[in-house]
């Protein structure tokens, strides 16, 4: 029976939830603290090089100076940090993935990242300041290096209890994304199973007889070794990654779409990504993109061309192993199939595809790159092309590119130079 919400209660949470934008109005008086610091740090550097070129300026002073407007730039990076960080956080996501310059640690921010990486920055601000205090040693009591001394091993203790204690923290974090993961049977299919389960009857263990063996968790391997091993055995053409795409080049895509299948999401849902485009608009560097992104995101991808999956399933037909080649193909959530369009295929290999496609169908996820719509894909496929890009399309998210090719303009421009 589905469980029936509380309107008032409903009403409530969403409200409750809508004051986190309360907090906006804070994140630009932030902005506004960046820009008195800007100031402050021309402001100081304009007087150490007045004093330069007056002739007044130490090596001390210069060394007190410099230190002090590197103080100015670690605080601004602060803010930074704290600005772009608390707000994706906590008030709304800024949607910049896939953009080329987007800060490394901004991809996977959360709380005690944000946390960690605080306390790092607060170390590193102290650190400048406390070798101020020895730079002008002449002038700071010894009192005062005392306490700036042991301030800062209060913060750099306190910043390697956080970072400890986050771990376990994101390891749980991982942990739960995991059990989400392709690998976990899908929400409809769990349910089923549980039913199936409740419906058998539970019968105890004979006398004699073990009871089911533990599951053992293996020790966590290292993600980034892994998602390398992933990134070599997809057989990807070339390693292309979506920061490297030239975005100015096609007249025309959705970026904002192409941003969001960064995230990979597309391969947990069971989704595919269709790129439609003249040659030499990027298909294939922003199909191998996703596919780097899937393997990183710890999905297995193989990719091949239209022509190079056709002989692929000609050969385990011709030796009577389709269907278990389908079936071994399950272990890759992720296939790309390149070029399709560019040779036309007979009846016996366009089945193969529609085989291919209604194997996947709902099951994992395909990126396929062709030059044509897929209205026009019985010039490839013949008769079986409109059921085939009707299972492709229902669960897709379909990318037109438009533009000139990029290899001939490249090349036209060598020309003309």
């Amino acid at each position: 029976m589905a469980k029936v919400q509380n309107p008032t209660t409903t009403t409530l949470g969403y409200a409750l939830f809508a004051t986190r934008w309360l907090q906006a109005p804070l994140y630009f008086g932030l902005v506004a603290a960046q820009g008195v610091y800007v100031y402050k740090f021309f402001k100081e550097l304009w007087t150490l090089i007045l004093m330069c070129v007056s002739g007044h300026a130490t090596e001390t002073y210069v060394m007190l100076a410099v230190l002090k407007l590197v103080d100015v730039v670690m605080i601004a990076n602060l803010l930074i940090m704290v600005i772009v960080g608390g707000y994706e956080t906590f008030v709304s996501r800024i949607g910049l993935q896939g953009h080329r310059d987007q800060p490394e640690w901004l991809s996977h921010v959360n709380s005690n990242v944000l946390k960690v990486k605080l306390a790092t920055a607060i170390v590193g601000i102290s650190s400048v300041h406390l070798l101020q205090m020895f730079v002008d040693v002449h002038h700071t009591s010894q009192h005062a290096l005392l306490w700036g001394t042991v301030i800062h091993m209060a913060f750099i203790a306190s910043a390697a209890i956080l970072a400890y204690m986050s771990g376990p923290m994101v390891a749980h974090t991982d942990r739960a994304h995991a059990d989400r993961s392709p690998a976990a049977p899908a929400p409809a299919q769990a349910q089923a199973q549980a039913h199936h389960h409740e419906s058998r009857p539970q019968t105890k263990p004979e006398p004699g007889t073990a009871p089911a063996a533990a599951v053992v968790v293996s020790p966590r391997p290292d993600p980034d070794t892994d998602a390398e091993a992933r990134i070599r055995a997809a057989g990807f053409p070339a390693r292309k990654v979506l920061e490297d795409f030239d975005q100015r080049h096609p007249r025309d895509f959705d970026r904002e779409t192409v941003a969001r299948l960064g995230k990979a999401d597309f391969v947990t849902a069971r989704h595919n990504v269709v790129f439609v485009g003249p040659p030499g608009t990027g298909k294939t560097h922003l199909a191998v993109a996703l596919g780097v992104r899937a393997c990183q995101a710890g999905h297995r991808v193989l990719f091949a061309t239209a022509a190079e999956w056709a002989a692929r399933l000609a050969d385990a037909r011709a030796v009577g192993r389709l269907a278990a080649e389908l079936t071994a193909l399950d272990d890759h959530p992720l296939l790309i199939v390149d070029e399709v369009g560019y040779t036309p295929f007979d009846a016996a290999t366009a089945g193969l595809f529609f085989q291919l496609v209604a194997h996947r169908y709902e099951r994992a996820s395909l990126i396929v790159t062709s030059d044509r719509p897929l209205g026009r894909w019985d010039e490839v496929f013949g008769p079986s092309a409109p059921a085939m890009t009707d299972r492709l399309a229902h669960h897709a998210e379909i990318v037109r590119l438009d533009g000139d090719s990029y290899r001939t303009r490249r090349a036209t421009s060598a020309w003309a130079d």
